[in-house]
């Protein structure tokens, strides 16, 4: 199993933390987190374009003129397409660009990023910010992960719990992107740098990931007694 030291203000350590195997020693798996991160980036595009068709328009409920007897040839609705501001007749509307992951697929790319970061060098674990309860100070903070994130330009920090000082005191430092366990993804993973993690969020997300884990093993064995 992984062992990481546990970093401290003024370049400490507080002990060592030994990490779960399945989440922090798994395979590296690049198509598996490209799959996740494109996923992911797809599900957030919105489709804007919208034509307005035949049954869009207003108006249009009486024939402009007679069947018959004119000479001209048979109208039934001025908001046909081929009228000067009917409806178009084949144009683009709004659909639904994403699609969907499997969970345990989704739960392998994000333990796979995890992975590397650690097998990389670039997870790094804090016993906590050294904030005082109600104090805000995005100086302390920043001093705090330039230490120790050894001058990392980007990082991305994952707290157990929503935390109102250390919210306020990392929100106006560049590049720093702020998440509570396990309310993260693969791409803020693979994208957020050097990754800093409190060691109850560590905790925190090995208890609920491996209860998890158990409870689909629980069921994939079931079904396979059952398809048996």
């Amino acid at each position: 199993m992984p062992t990481v030291a546990i970093k401290t203000k003024g370049g400490g350590t507080a002990g060592e933390l030994t990490l779960s195997e399945r989440i922090f020693g798994a395979p590296r798996n690049l198509p598996l987190m490209h799959q996740a991160v494109r996923t992911e980036m797809e599900n957030s595009r919105q489709d804007t374009r919208n034509a307005p068709g035949r049954g869009d328009m207003l108006g249009g409920g009486r024939k402009p003129y007679r069947q018959k007897g004119t000479g001209r040839a048979r109208q039934g609705s001025i908001i046909a397409p081929h009228y000067r501001k009917g409806g178009a007749a084949h144009g683009p509307h709004a659909r639904d660009l994403g699609f969907a992951l499997p969970k345990k697929m989704r739960r392998g790319a994000i333990w796979s990023a995890l992975s590397s970061k650690l097998a990389d060098g670039e997870l790094v674990i804090i016993d906590q910010f050294p904030l005082a309860e109600g104090e805000f100070s995005t100086k302390v903070a920043a001093a705090f992960l330039t230490e120790v994130q050894a001058g990392a330009k980007k990082s991305l920090v994952i707290l157990d719990e929503a935390s109102e000082n250390v919210f306020k005191s990392l929100r106006n430092i560049g590049n720093v992107t702020l998440r509570v366990a396990p309310n993260f993804s693969t791409r803020d993973v693979v994208d957020g740098g050097m990754v800093v993690l409190t060691r109850a969020a560590a905790e925190k997300i090995e208890a609920q990931w491996a209860a998890d884990s158990a409870q689909d093993d629980e069921t994939s064995t079931s079904e396979e007694a059952v398809n048996a």
